[in-house]
């Protein structure tokens, strides 16, 4: 066990041959994180600087956008400096510190594919109620609910993990994610259920909320009209193609203790780098080509940028 001042250290045992390859890893996820930042925050600003665009769904997405900048910002600067390293590790504390950013995150993403989803459905199904439904109060109470709810669940479980004995110092990962349940020595019971009650608070029961939801949605959409049906498909599609994309990566991370063991070390780099590279590129481009008005909004961008 490494100390210093009394700092135990976590060697990442997830990287593939990085003394070889590591300034060509380092080059192209520098690259991507570069584009990260820019393609969620060149919607962000576009939505806050344009007054038409002060919706609760485009708040919702410039939420969700905002998400995958912390996110990445959470976890990119530590994987480019480990990629450039002879050794990758990190200390506990900061390791439980990216594990509560990483879930607290992911979690609040659910919460607000959640708001979408009641969003759609209250501009879809009860139109004439929607500007005293979703008024601006409404959409404050959701983003802070989506952002404090998942902190404080999350929080506990990287508590309890805090003075947990280690047995093992290498985490088989390029992050720190629940592998870091492997590390101890016995599982904490506690840690175990408040670890289910936040999967269900945060990602279970959402779920069912925007499956029911759209359900809702497609059932009066089919009955009504062909200009409800194309709002519905409009607006409902990127959200939906974005929760199957998350849904399917979480699905993945939760099963990762027990499937583990059955993965090559590539595949199971292959299969995390889908959080930290596909899905924070996926939301921008999904709501900048599907969102007629974003998409419009960058069109004008860009034809000013070819003019300048």
């Amino acid at each position: 066990m490494d100390h210093e001042a009394n700092v135990t250290y976590i060697t990442f045992d997830g990287h593939v041959d990085v003394n070889k390859y590591g300034y060509l890893y380092f080059l192209i996820m520098f690259i991507v994180y570069i584009l990260i930042i820019c393609c969620n925050s060149t919607i962000i600003c576009l939505i806050w600087t344009h007054k038409n665009l002060h919706e609760p769904m485009y708040i919702f997405i410039a939420a969700l956008l905002l998400n995958s900048v912390v996110l990445s910002t959470a976890m990119y600067p530590k994987m480019l400096i480990d990629f450039l390293s002879k050794k990758q590790i990190i200390s506990y504390s900061a390791c439980l510190f990216q594990f509560f950013l990483f879930y607290s995150l992911n979690g609040s993403e659910f919460l607000l594919l959640s708001a979408m989803a009641y969003d759609r459905y209250v501009s879809i199904c009860k139109p004439l109620h929607y500007p005293t439904i979703m008024r601006k109060t409404t959409v404050i109470i959701f983003l802070a609910l989506a952002w404090l709810l998942p902190a404080c669940q999350i929080a506990v479980p990287a508590i309890l993990s805090a003075d947990m004995k280690l047995c093992s110092l290498t985490l088989k990962g390029i992050f720190c994610n629940n592998t870091i349940y492997q590390l101890h020595c016995v599982s904490s019971t506690a840690r175990s259920i408040f670890g289910i009650v936040a999967l269900m608070n945060i990602a279970l029961f959402p779920m069912l909320f925007i499956i029911f939801t759209y359900t809702k949605i497609f059932i009066i959409s089919y009955r009504s009209c062909g200009e409800v049906r194309k709002k519905a498909a409009q607006t409902c599609l990127p959200h939906l193609l974005v929760l199957i994309s998350f849904a399917c990566l979480c699905a993945y991370d939760v099963s990762i203790i027990r499937l583990g063991p059955n993965f090559t070390k590539t595949v199971h780099l292959i299969m995390t780098l889908q959080f930290v590279i596909y899905h924070p590129l996926f939301n921008p481009i999904i709501y900048g080509l599907k969102m007629k008005e974003i998409t419009k909004h960058l069109k004008r961008l860009f034809c000013q940028a070819k003019v300048i």
